[in-house]
């Protein structure tokens, strides 16, 4: 961490351990705030949401008040992220869910053609919006499908493009827009499972008994097989995560695209447990590796949320924030009026919806976040956690990206 004074300012750079080390303070803040408030247990608030937007205003006041600037590292945001993931495929035991592979099948397919047509809405109500108040088509889209479905990713990608098309204001439209969106999911998302499970009396089905575990080496006490097996169970987790980045740069080139290291981490995750689950290399411990995500994705999300820089959004047109609003209030009205029934109208329908809100005005960790708030509360819900993370990661960048192109061809480059 470097202190120092710039133009009478008090100015801290808080490297990548530091950074961690303030999230996992906000993160203990958040969970005492929320078992002391009784609103915040009731709304379904995730704990890295509460602290790490406490964080987030006081940094963004002590900056507006000329007082204090704070510049985080968040070098280990992504390998939190990648080690979430890593976890979720590792607890996805597939006999489990042998009866209703066909289903899951089916629910899949209908979970993704609902984020495509949500999406393309997202891009037609941006279009609309903008014309009415008369905001440009570029910024109109910027705002729309490419910050929610896309995230900051896809903001800064298509921001720079349009940015040499002649809007100025490309960057911070989309940087501004896809921040909105990330609070606006994991503000949002928890609160609409929770009041969907409570609505319609939801509970979760009951899974499958454990498979017993193998017999213990007698050669070791127990003392020492329990060290070991933790050592094992975290060296499986890294080497998951080490696979799943190599697998995704090798995808990446194939495709002649970016591919996210996440999903094949998760992928390789899947594999391994399945085939630990006949060959039984080790002792798995899904407790241990479940909270384990849980930890990494809680800090991943507390550093997103206080490393956000509000006063960048202080110049935004007031016509991209409604935009924006509007793709809020029409997520909310879809997942309650549509979503929710033509996913079966169940405990699965209710927490996918909450993933829907988060990957859907946000990205795919605000999904997840929101489920797992949810499965915390109320109980795991095995389908979502296999199903929203995929769609979410890379099949809905597959379905928004060619009507969001198409718009554009006709659109904004038409006006140029």
């Amino acid at each position: 961490m470097i202190i120092s004074l710039v133009k009478g300012i008090l100015t801290i750079h808080a490297d990548g351990i530091c950074t961690t080390s303030l999230a996992a303070v906000m993160l203990l803040v958040g969970c005492w705030l929320k078992a002391r408030n009784q609103l915040l247990r009731k709304y379904c608030l995730p704990a890295p949401v509460i602290g790490g937007s406490l964080a987030m205003f006081l940094v963004f006041l002590g900056h507006e008040a000329g007082l204090v600037h704070i510049q985080f590292d968040t070098q280990f945001q992504t390998p939190f992220m990648i080690c979430f993931f890593t976890a979720v495929g590792l607890g996805a035991k597939l006999s489990a869910f042998s009866k209703g592979m066909n289903q899951g099948g089916k629910l899949l397919l209908v979970y993704w053609l609902i984020t495509a047509f949500i999406s393309l809405c997202q891009n037609l109500i941006g279009l609309t919006v903008g014309h009415l108040i008369g905001l440009e088509p570029a910024y109109s889209l910027l705002a729309s499908a490419i910050s929610m479905v896309g995230g900051h990713g896809a903001a800064g990608a298509y921001g720079s493009t349009f940015l040499k098309m002649g809007y100025p204001a490309s960057m911070e439209v989309g940087a501004s827009a896809a921040t909105f969106g990330l609070i606006a999911a994991v503000m949002c998302g928890g609160p609409m499972g929770r009041f969907l499970i409570e609505k319609y009396h939801l509970h979760a089905e009951e899974e499958e008994e454990a498979q017993p575990l193998p017999e213990k080496p007698k050669n070791l006490t127990h003392q020492q097989l329990a060290r070991l097996d933790i050592l094992k169970n975290v060296a499986v987790i890294l080497i998951c995560m080490g696979l799943g980045v190599w697998l995704a740069q090798g995808v990446g080139i194939l495709l002649n695209m970016t591919f996210p290291s996440y999903v094949c981490a998760m992928f390789v995750g899947v594999l391994v447990r399945n085939l630990n689950e006949k060959a039984h290399w080790y002792r798995f411990s899904e407790s241990l590796v479940s909270s384990f995500g849980e930890i990494m994705l809680n800090l991943y999300l507390a550093i997103v949320l206080m490393s956000l820089k509000l006063w960048e959004m202080a110049g935004i047109l007031s016509g991209v924030m409604l935009i924006v609003l509007a793709h809020v209030a029409f997520m909310l009205v879809m997942c309650y009026f549509v979503v929710f029934r033509v996913l079966g109208s169940n405990y699965d329908a209710a927490v996918m919806c909450a993933g829907l809100c988060g990957h859907g005005l946000g990205a795919v960790p605000s999904a997840m976040v929101n489920m797992t708030v949810l499965a915390d509360q109320y109980g795991m819900s095995r389908k979502a956690f296999l199903i929203v993370p995929v769609v979410g990661s890379c099949l809905a960048d597959l379905a928004y990206q060619p009507h969001t192109l198409l718009l554009i061809k006709l659109f904004v480059e038409k006006l140029n």
